[in-house]
Protein backbone atom coordinates (compact mmCIF):
# COMPACT_ATOMS: atom_id res chain seq x y z
CA UNK A 1 0.00 0.00 0.00
CA UNK A 2 2.98 2.59 1.08
CA UNK A 3 4.71 1.46 -2.33
CA UNK A 4 1.73 2.15 -4.18
CA UNK A 5 1.34 5.95 -2.74
CA UNK A 6 4.98 6.57 -3.46
CA UNK A 7 4.45 5.50 -6.89
CA UNK A 8 1.24 7.79 -7.42
CA UNK A 9 3.35 10.54 -5.88
CA UNK A 10 6.51 10.09 -8.20
CA UNK A 11 4.16 9.97 -11.22
CA UNK A 12 2.29 13.04 -10.07
CA UNK A 13 5.74 15.16 -9.58
CA UNK A 14 6.94 13.30 -12.94
CA UNK A 15 3.73 15.15 -14.88
CA UNK A 16 4.20 18.15 -13.29
CA UNK A 17 7.93 18.46 -14.13
CA UNK A 18 7.02 17.50 -17.55
CA UNK A 19 4.66 20.18 -17.94
CA UNK A 20 7.18 22.57 -16.68
CA UNK A 21 10.15 20.77 -18.79
CA UNK A 22 12.08 20.60 -16.25
CA UNK A 23 14.61 18.32 -17.41
CA UNK A 24 17.08 18.93 -14.62
CA UNK A 25 14.91 18.13 -11.82
CA UNK A 26 13.75 15.06 -13.72
CA UNK A 27 17.28 13.79 -13.91
CA UNK A 28 17.49 14.28 -9.95
CA UNK A 29 14.87 12.14 -9.46
CA UNK A 30 15.37 9.61 -11.95
CA UNK A 31 18.96 8.63 -10.73
CA UNK A 32 17.62 8.03 -7.22
CA UNK A 33 15.86 5.23 -8.80
CA UNK A 34 16.35 1.54 -10.14
CA UNK A 35 15.85 0.49 -13.79
CA UNK A 36 12.52 -1.51 -12.49
CA UNK A 37 11.35 1.63 -10.88
CA UNK A 38 12.20 3.72 -13.84
CA UNK A 39 9.85 1.31 -16.26
CA UNK A 40 6.97 1.61 -13.54
CA UNK A 41 6.84 4.95 -13.69
CA UNK A 42 6.74 4.82 -17.31
CA UNK A 43 3.98 2.28 -17.27
CA UNK A 44 1.95 4.99 -14.73
CA UNK A 45 2.67 7.81 -16.80
CA UNK A 46 -0.44 8.35 -18.96
CA UNK A 47 -0.11 8.23 -22.71
CA UNK A 48 0.32 11.79 -23.65
CA UNK A 49 3.06 12.28 -21.25
CA UNK A 50 4.95 9.36 -22.29
CA UNK A 51 6.62 10.62 -25.46
CA UNK A 52 8.40 13.69 -23.23
CA UNK A 53 8.95 11.84 -20.78
CA UNK A 54 11.69 9.48 -22.95
CA UNK A 55 12.91 12.82 -24.35
CA UNK A 56 14.08 13.25 -20.88
CA UNK A 57 15.55 9.88 -20.45
CA UNK A 58 19.89 9.61 -21.03
CA UNK A 59 20.59 6.67 -23.44
CA UNK A 60 21.19 4.48 -20.57
CA UNK A 61 18.26 5.12 -18.55
CA UNK A 62 16.47 4.41 -22.05
CA UNK A 63 18.46 1.11 -22.49
CA UNK A 64 17.46 0.46 -18.66
CA UNK A 65 13.79 0.92 -19.44
CA UNK A 66 13.19 -1.25 -22.97
CA UNK A 67 14.94 -3.99 -20.35
CA UNK A 68 12.35 -4.01 -18.18
CA UNK A 69 9.30 -3.04 -20.26
CA UNK A 70 6.83 -5.91 -21.61
CA UNK A 71 7.60 -6.93 -25.39
CA UNK A 72 4.80 -4.31 -26.69
CA UNK A 73 5.73 -1.35 -24.52
CA UNK A 74 9.63 -2.13 -26.01
CA UNK A 75 8.33 -1.43 -29.57
CA UNK A 76 6.06 1.36 -28.73
CA UNK A 77 9.27 2.88 -27.20
CA UNK A 78 11.44 1.59 -30.14
CA UNK A 79 8.85 4.03 -32.62
CA UNK A 80 8.87 6.74 -30.52
CA UNK A 81 12.46 7.45 -30.11
CA UNK A 82 13.07 6.51 -33.80
CA UNK A 83 15.62 4.66 -35.85
CA UNK A 84 18.58 6.90 -35.04
CA UNK A 85 18.04 7.30 -31.68
CA UNK A 86 16.68 3.69 -31.02
CA UNK A 87 20.09 2.30 -32.47
CA UNK A 88 22.57 3.70 -29.91
CA UNK A 89 20.10 2.72 -26.96
CA UNK A 90 20.21 -0.84 -29.17
CA UNK A 91 24.05 -0.69 -28.31
CA UNK A 92 24.10 -0.52 -24.39
CA UNK A 93 21.48 -3.23 -24.38
CA UNK A 94 22.62 -6.61 -23.02
CA UNK A 95 22.89 -8.33 -26.54
CA UNK A 96 20.50 -11.75 -25.05
CA UNK A 97 17.58 -8.91 -24.24
CA UNK A 98 18.08 -7.33 -27.11
CA UNK A 99 17.99 -10.45 -29.74
CA UNK A 100 14.47 -11.86 -27.97
CA UNK A 101 13.07 -7.81 -28.83
CA UNK A 102 14.06 -8.15 -32.38
CA UNK A 103 13.15 -12.30 -33.15
CA UNK A 104 9.31 -11.03 -33.13
CA UNK A 105 10.28 -7.56 -35.78
CA UNK A 106 9.54 -7.24 -39.41
CA UNK A 107 12.91 -8.48 -41.46
CA UNK A 108 13.27 -4.94 -43.04
CA UNK A 109 12.97 -3.28 -39.53
CA UNK A 110 15.17 -5.95 -37.69
CA UNK A 111 17.40 -5.42 -40.23
CA UNK A 112 17.29 -1.64 -40.21
CA UNK A 113 18.65 -1.61 -36.33
CA UNK A 114 21.02 -4.13 -36.95
CA UNK A 115 22.75 -2.02 -39.99
CA UNK A 116 22.36 0.88 -37.49
CA UNK A 117 23.79 -0.23 -34.53
CA UNK A 118 27.70 -0.35 -33.89
CA UNK A 119 29.10 -3.20 -35.80
CA UNK A 120 30.40 -5.19 -33.12
CA UNK A 121 27.42 -4.95 -31.11
CA UNK A 122 25.40 -6.02 -33.94
CA UNK A 123 27.66 -8.93 -34.91
CA UNK A 124 27.29 -10.25 -31.29
CA UNK A 125 23.26 -9.78 -31.37
CA UNK A 126 23.51 -11.69 -34.47
CA UNK A 127 25.55 -14.55 -33.25
CA UNK A 128 23.09 -15.01 -30.57
CA UNK A 129 19.99 -14.87 -33.19
CA UNK A 130 21.82 -18.32 -34.90
CA UNK A 131 21.01 -20.34 -31.74
CA UNK A 132 17.48 -21.76 -31.27
CA UNK A 133 15.24 -20.55 -28.59
CA UNK A 134 15.12 -21.57 -25.40
CA UNK A 135 18.86 -22.62 -25.47
CA UNK A 136 22.07 -21.33 -23.46
CA UNK A 137 23.35 -19.91 -26.90
CA UNK A 138 19.95 -17.77 -27.22
CA UNK A 139 20.43 -16.48 -23.71
CA UNK A 140 24.26 -15.97 -22.88
CA UNK A 141 26.03 -12.79 -23.21
CA UNK A 142 29.18 -12.22 -24.72
CA UNK A 143 30.22 -9.20 -21.98
CA UNK A 144 32.38 -11.42 -19.96
CA UNK A 145 36.22 -10.71 -18.88
CA UNK A 146 38.57 -13.49 -19.55
CA UNK A 147 42.08 -13.78 -18.63
CA UNK A 148 45.18 -15.82 -19.89
CA UNK A 149 46.68 -18.54 -16.97
CA UNK A 150 49.87 -16.85 -17.19
CA UNK A 151 48.40 -13.20 -16.01
CA UNK A 152 49.81 -12.81 -12.46
CA UNK A 153 46.68 -11.52 -10.24
CA UNK A 154 47.22 -8.04 -10.63
CA UNK A 155 47.25 -8.45 -14.19
CA UNK A 156 43.94 -9.86 -13.50
CA UNK A 157 42.38 -7.11 -11.26
CA UNK A 158 43.99 -4.48 -13.42
CA UNK A 159 41.85 -5.96 -16.90
CA UNK A 160 39.07 -6.67 -14.31
CA UNK A 161 38.58 -2.84 -13.59
CA UNK A 162 39.12 -1.65 -17.17
CA UNK A 163 36.07 -3.85 -18.12
CA UNK A 164 34.01 -3.78 -14.98
CA UNK A 165 31.56 -1.02 -16.35
CA UNK A 166 30.59 -3.29 -19.34
CA UNK A 167 30.29 -7.08 -18.18
CA UNK A 168 27.42 -8.15 -17.34
CA UNK A 169 28.85 -10.54 -14.58
CA UNK A 170 32.53 -9.66 -12.30
CA UNK A 171 32.15 -12.47 -10.04
CA UNK A 172 33.97 -15.24 -11.85
CA UNK A 173 37.25 -14.78 -14.63
CA UNK A 174 37.18 -17.04 -17.01
CA UNK A 175 40.92 -18.35 -18.34
CA UNK A 176 41.16 -19.46 -21.59
CA UNK A 177 44.32 -20.96 -24.00
CA UNK A 178 45.58 -19.58 -26.72
CA UNK A 179 42.93 -20.93 -28.82
CA UNK A 180 40.38 -19.60 -26.82
CA UNK A 181 39.57 -22.91 -25.10
CA UNK A 182 37.80 -22.63 -21.17
CA UNK A 183 40.62 -24.09 -19.00
CA UNK A 184 39.64 -22.50 -15.74
CA UNK A 185 37.85 -20.04 -13.53
CA UNK A 186 39.02 -17.48 -10.81
CA UNK A 187 36.24 -16.24 -8.49
CA UNK A 188 36.31 -11.91 -7.44
CA UNK A 189 37.13 -13.66 -3.96
CA UNK A 190 40.17 -15.67 -5.00
CA UNK A 191 41.59 -12.52 -6.66
CA UNK A 192 41.05 -10.17 -3.13
CA UNK A 193 43.05 -13.20 -0.98
CA UNK A 194 45.52 -13.89 -3.34
CA UNK A 195 48.69 -11.85 -3.11
CA UNK A 196 49.44 -10.00 -6.48
CA UNK A 197 52.04 -11.45 -7.81
CA UNK A 198 50.72 -14.62 -7.76
CA UNK A 199 49.97 -16.83 -11.31
CA UNK A 200 46.59 -17.00 -12.15
CA UNK A 201 47.51 -21.20 -13.10
CA UNK A 202 48.24 -21.59 -9.45
CA UNK A 203 44.57 -20.40 -7.65
CA UNK A 204 42.50 -21.33 -10.94
CA UNK A 205 39.84 -24.42 -10.33
CA UNK A 206 40.44 -26.40 -13.60
CA UNK A 207 37.38 -28.60 -12.91
CA UNK A 208 35.10 -25.70 -14.50
CA UNK A 209 31.05 -26.96 -14.97
CA UNK A 210 30.17 -25.63 -18.30
CA UNK A 211 27.30 -25.86 -20.91
CA UNK A 212 27.55 -26.03 -24.47
CA UNK A 213 25.48 -23.31 -26.68
CA UNK A 214 22.12 -26.02 -27.37
CA UNK A 215 22.09 -27.16 -24.12
CA UNK A 216 17.61 -26.39 -22.61
CA UNK A 217 17.30 -23.24 -20.93
CA UNK A 218 15.68 -25.29 -18.04
CA UNK A 219 18.79 -27.42 -17.57
CA UNK A 220 21.09 -24.50 -17.73
CA UNK A 221 18.77 -23.06 -14.83
CA UNK A 222 19.00 -26.67 -12.97
CA UNK A 223 22.66 -26.54 -13.24
CA UNK A 224 22.90 -23.17 -11.59
CA UNK A 225 21.00 -24.01 -8.59
CA UNK A 226 23.14 -27.10 -8.07
CA UNK A 227 25.79 -25.77 -7.74
CA UNK A 228 24.83 -22.21 -6.22
CA UNK A 229 26.32 -20.53 -9.07
CA UNK A 230 26.16 -16.96 -10.00
CA UNK A 231 27.09 -17.44 -14.13
CA UNK A 232 28.03 -20.03 -15.80
CA UNK A 233 30.10 -20.92 -18.77
CA UNK A 234 28.92 -21.45 -22.15
CA UNK A 235 30.87 -23.50 -24.50
CA UNK A 236 31.04 -24.71 -28.65
CA UNK A 237 32.55 -27.49 -30.08
CA UNK A 238 36.31 -27.76 -28.85
CA UNK A 239 34.90 -26.41 -25.42
CA UNK A 240 36.01 -22.62 -27.01
CA UNK A 241 34.40 -20.09 -24.84
CA UNK A 242 31.85 -17.93 -26.36
CA UNK A 243 29.63 -16.28 -23.04
CA UNK A 244 28.68 -16.82 -19.97
CA UNK A 245 24.80 -17.37 -18.56
CA UNK A 246 24.17 -15.00 -15.38
CA UNK A 247 21.57 -15.68 -12.19
CA UNK A 248 19.35 -12.94 -13.47
CA UNK A 249 18.35 -14.62 -16.82
CA UNK A 250 18.16 -17.70 -15.14
CA UNK A 251 15.71 -15.90 -12.56
CA UNK A 252 13.32 -14.71 -15.90
CA UNK A 253 13.50 -18.35 -17.09
CA UNK A 254 12.22 -19.69 -13.82
CA UNK A 255 9.96 -17.11 -13.55
CA UNK A 256 8.58 -17.44 -17.13
CA UNK A 257 8.31 -21.54 -17.46
CA UNK A 258 6.50 -21.40 -14.28
CA UNK A 259 4.15 -19.43 -15.58
CA UNK A 260 3.99 -21.54 -18.77
CA UNK A 261 3.08 -24.61 -16.54
CA UNK A 262 0.53 -22.95 -14.39
CA UNK A 263 -1.35 -21.83 -17.97
CA UNK A 264 -0.96 -25.60 -19.27
CA UNK A 265 -1.81 -26.40 -16.23
CA UNK A 266 -5.00 -24.70 -16.11
CA UNK A 267 -5.80 -25.17 -19.57
CA UNK A 268 -5.43 -21.32 -20.13
CA UNK A 269 -3.75 -21.42 -23.09
CA UNK A 270 -1.42 -18.55 -24.26
CA UNK A 271 -0.60 -15.69 -21.65
CA UNK A 272 -3.63 -14.45 -20.13
CA UNK A 273 -2.85 -11.51 -17.67
CA UNK A 274 -4.58 -8.78 -16.06
CA UNK A 275 -4.37 -6.75 -19.25
CA UNK A 276 -5.85 -9.03 -21.62
CA UNK A 277 -8.70 -8.00 -23.54
CA UNK A 278 -11.54 -10.04 -22.57
CA UNK A 279 -12.43 -11.34 -26.48
CA UNK A 280 -8.56 -12.65 -26.75
CA UNK A 281 -8.66 -14.46 -22.86
CA UNK A 282 -12.12 -16.02 -24.41
CA UNK A 283 -10.21 -16.96 -27.65
CA UNK A 284 -7.22 -18.43 -25.52
CA UNK A 285 -9.14 -20.38 -23.45
CA UNK A 286 -11.92 -22.07 -25.55
CA UNK A 287 -9.67 -24.71 -27.94
CA UNK A 288 -9.38 -26.72 -24.34
CA UNK A 289 -12.39 -25.51 -23.04
CA UNK A 290 -14.28 -26.86 -26.37
CA UNK A 291 -12.14 -30.04 -26.15
CA UNK A 292 -13.25 -30.45 -22.59
CA UNK A 293 -16.48 -29.85 -23.03
CA UNK A 294 -16.68 -32.85 -25.69
CA UNK A 295 -14.78 -35.37 -23.88
CA UNK A 296 -16.99 -34.45 -21.11
CA UNK A 297 -20.27 -35.46 -23.05
CA UNK A 298 -18.70 -39.20 -22.62
CA UNK A 299 -19.94 -38.69 -18.89
CA UNK A 300 -23.16 -37.72 -19.76
CA UNK A 301 -23.56 -40.80 -21.89
CA UNK A 302 -22.26 -42.94 -19.00
CA UNK A 303 -25.30 -41.20 -16.49
CA UNK A 304 -27.89 -42.27 -19.23
CA UNK A 305 -27.10 -45.90 -19.44
CA UNK A 306 -27.63 -45.95 -15.55
CA UNK A 307 -30.65 -43.55 -15.10
CA UNK A 308 -32.63 -46.91 -14.31
CA UNK A 309 -30.19 -47.55 -11.49
CA UNK A 310 -30.79 -43.92 -10.49
CA UNK A 311 -34.86 -44.24 -10.91
CA UNK A 312 -34.53 -46.90 -8.59
CA UNK A 313 -31.92 -45.64 -5.79
CA UNK A 314 -32.43 -41.69 -5.97
CA UNK A 315 -29.15 -41.65 -3.11
CA UNK A 316 -27.15 -42.81 -5.55
CA UNK A 317 -27.23 -39.42 -7.02
CA UNK A 318 -26.55 -37.17 -4.39
CA UNK A 319 -22.80 -39.42 -4.07
CA UNK A 320 -21.91 -38.71 -7.67
CA UNK A 321 -20.77 -35.40 -7.73
CA UNK A 322 -18.25 -36.39 -4.19
CA UNK A 323 -17.31 -39.35 -6.22
CA UNK A 324 -16.29 -37.34 -9.38
CA UNK A 325 -15.07 -34.25 -7.41
CA UNK A 326 -12.69 -36.15 -5.16
CA UNK A 327 -11.04 -38.73 -8.07
CA UNK A 328 -9.92 -35.43 -10.05
CA UNK A 329 -8.75 -33.78 -7.22
CA UNK A 330 -6.26 -36.87 -6.32
CA UNK A 331 -5.33 -36.69 -10.24
CA UNK A 332 -4.38 -32.71 -10.08
CA UNK A 333 -2.31 -33.47 -6.84
CA UNK A 334 -0.53 -36.16 -8.54
CA UNK A 335 0.22 -34.20 -11.82
CA UNK A 336 1.08 -31.00 -9.81
CA UNK A 337 3.95 -33.34 -7.86
CA UNK A 338 4.76 -35.04 -11.29
CA UNK A 339 5.25 -31.23 -13.19
CA UNK A 340 7.07 -30.02 -10.36
CA UNK A 341 9.78 -33.08 -10.05
CA UNK A 342 10.45 -33.14 -13.61
CA UNK A 343 11.86 -29.46 -13.60
CA UNK A 344 14.23 -30.53 -10.93
CA UNK A 345 15.22 -33.48 -11.21
CA UNK A 346 17.16 -36.02 -14.07
CA UNK A 347 14.35 -38.85 -14.70
CA UNK A 348 15.45 -42.50 -15.01
CA UNK A 349 13.40 -45.94 -14.81
CA UNK A 350 14.41 -46.72 -11.56
CA UNK A 351 12.90 -43.17 -10.41
CA UNK A 352 10.09 -43.54 -12.63
CA UNK A 353 9.12 -46.80 -10.94
CA UNK A 354 9.50 -45.23 -7.54
CA UNK A 355 7.20 -42.29 -8.05
CA UNK A 356 4.46 -44.75 -9.42
CA UNK A 357 4.91 -47.13 -6.64
CA UNK A 358 4.67 -44.41 -4.03
CA UNK A 359 1.91 -42.73 -5.76
CA UNK A 360 0.16 -46.18 -5.77
CA UNK A 361 0.74 -46.49 -1.48
CA UNK A 362 -0.37 -42.98 -1.64
CA UNK A 363 -4.31 -43.84 -3.56
CA UNK A 364 -4.70 -46.72 -1.37
CA UNK A 365 -4.13 -45.19 1.93
CA UNK A 366 -6.54 -41.91 0.87
CA UNK A 367 -8.81 -44.06 -0.92
CA UNK A 368 -9.20 -46.71 2.50
CA UNK A 369 -9.37 -43.33 4.64
CA UNK A 370 -11.97 -41.31 2.46
CA UNK A 371 -13.79 -44.81 1.33
CA UNK A 372 -14.10 -45.42 4.73
CA UNK A 373 -15.38 -41.95 6.28
CA UNK A 374 -18.15 -41.92 3.54
CA UNK A 375 -19.81 -45.42 4.23
CA UNK A 376 -20.20 -44.52 7.36
CA UNK A 377 -21.77 -41.64 6.90
CA UNK A 378 -23.97 -43.44 3.77
CA UNK A 379 -25.38 -46.11 6.41
CA UNK A 380 -25.90 -43.58 8.67
CA UNK A 381 -28.32 -41.52 6.41
CA UNK A 382 -29.94 -44.09 4.97
CA UNK A 383 -29.74 -46.86 7.31
CA UNK A 384 -28.36 -49.42 4.46
CA UNK A 385 -25.14 -51.22 4.83
CA UNK A 386 -24.85 -52.04 1.42
CA UNK A 387 -25.33 -48.34 0.44
CA UNK A 388 -22.52 -47.39 2.65
CA UNK A 389 -20.26 -50.52 0.68
CA UNK A 390 -20.95 -49.33 -2.65
CA UNK A 391 -20.13 -45.64 -1.99
CA UNK A 392 -16.75 -46.71 -0.04
CA UNK A 393 -15.16 -49.06 -2.51
CA UNK A 394 -16.36 -47.30 -5.54
CA UNK A 395 -14.16 -44.05 -3.73
CA UNK A 396 -11.24 -46.59 -2.45
CA UNK A 397 -10.99 -47.62 -6.18
CA UNK A 398 -11.64 -44.62 -7.85
CA UNK A 399 -9.00 -42.54 -5.79
CA UNK A 400 -6.34 -45.11 -6.78
CA UNK A 401 -7.02 -44.42 -10.24
CA UNK A 402 -7.24 -40.64 -10.22
CA UNK A 403 -3.88 -40.66 -8.19
CA UNK A 404 -2.23 -43.43 -10.62
CA UNK A 405 -3.58 -41.10 -14.08
CA UNK A 406 -2.40 -38.31 -12.37
CA UNK A 407 1.26 -39.65 -12.25
CA UNK A 408 0.84 -41.92 -15.55
CA UNK A 409 -0.46 -39.63 -18.13
CA UNK A 410 2.41 -36.45 -17.56
CA UNK A 411 5.12 -39.72 -17.46
CA UNK A 412 4.19 -40.72 -20.44
CA UNK A 413 4.35 -37.67 -22.12
CA UNK A 414 7.65 -36.83 -20.87
CA UNK A 415 8.55 -39.94 -22.36
CA UNK A 416 7.40 -38.96 -25.71
CA UNK A 417 8.92 -35.60 -25.47
CA UNK A 418 5.80 -33.69 -24.77
CA UNK A 419 6.49 -30.91 -22.52
CA UNK A 420 4.11 -32.79 -19.30
CA UNK A 421 2.11 -29.95 -18.31
CA UNK A 422 0.00 -29.88 -20.89
CA UNK A 423 -1.96 -33.11 -19.62
CA UNK A 424 -3.37 -29.83 -17.75
CA UNK A 425 -5.78 -30.31 -14.39
CA UNK A 426 -8.99 -29.83 -16.38
CA UNK A 427 -7.93 -32.55 -18.98
CA UNK A 428 -7.05 -34.88 -15.85
CA UNK A 429 -10.29 -34.48 -13.94
CA UNK A 430 -12.21 -34.98 -17.15
CA UNK A 431 -11.04 -38.46 -17.68
CA UNK A 432 -11.62 -39.40 -13.92
CA UNK A 433 -14.97 -38.22 -14.10
CA UNK A 434 -15.16 -40.72 -16.90
CA UNK A 435 -13.87 -43.48 -15.55
CA UNK A 436 -15.20 -42.66 -11.42
CA UNK A 437 -19.09 -42.79 -13.10
CA UNK A 438 -18.47 -45.64 -14.70
CA UNK A 439 -17.20 -47.54 -11.58
CA UNK A 440 -19.21 -45.87 -9.24
CA UNK A 441 -22.72 -47.17 -11.81
CA UNK A 442 -20.98 -50.45 -12.12
CA UNK A 443 -20.42 -51.24 -8.75
CA UNK A 444 -24.41 -50.01 -8.23
CA UNK A 445 -25.95 -52.10 -10.52
CA UNK A 446 -24.05 -55.08 -9.04
CA UNK A 447 -25.92 -54.37 -5.80
CA UNK A 448 -28.64 -52.84 -6.86
CA UNK A 449 -30.78 -56.01 -5.65
CA UNK A 450 -29.67 -54.99 -2.05
CA UNK A 451 -29.69 -51.23 -2.39
CA UNK A 452 -33.58 -50.60 -3.22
Amino acid sequence: MTNNLAQDESTIQIIKLIKEANKVEVHSILNELQPYDIAELYNNLPQKHRPRFLIFLETEQLADLLQELERGKQLDVLNKLGLEKSVKVMDLMDNDDLANLLEDLAPDKKEAFLSGMKQEESKAVQDLMKYPPETAGRIMTNRYVWIRHYYTVRDAVDKLKVFAEIAESINYLYVIDDNKKLIGVVSYRDLILADANEKIATIMFERVISVTVDTDQEQVASIIEKYDFLAVPVVEKDNVLVGIVTIDDVIDIVIREATEDIEKLSASGKAIDFDTKSFVAAYRRLPWLILLLLIGLISGTIISRFEETLQKVVALAFFMPMIAGMTGNTGTQSLAVVVRGLIVRDIDKKLIFHLILRELKVGIIIGIICGFLIAIIAFIWQGNPFLGLVVGSSLVMTLIIGTLAGTVIPLILYKFNIDPAIASGPLITTLNDILSLTIYFGIASLFIAYLM
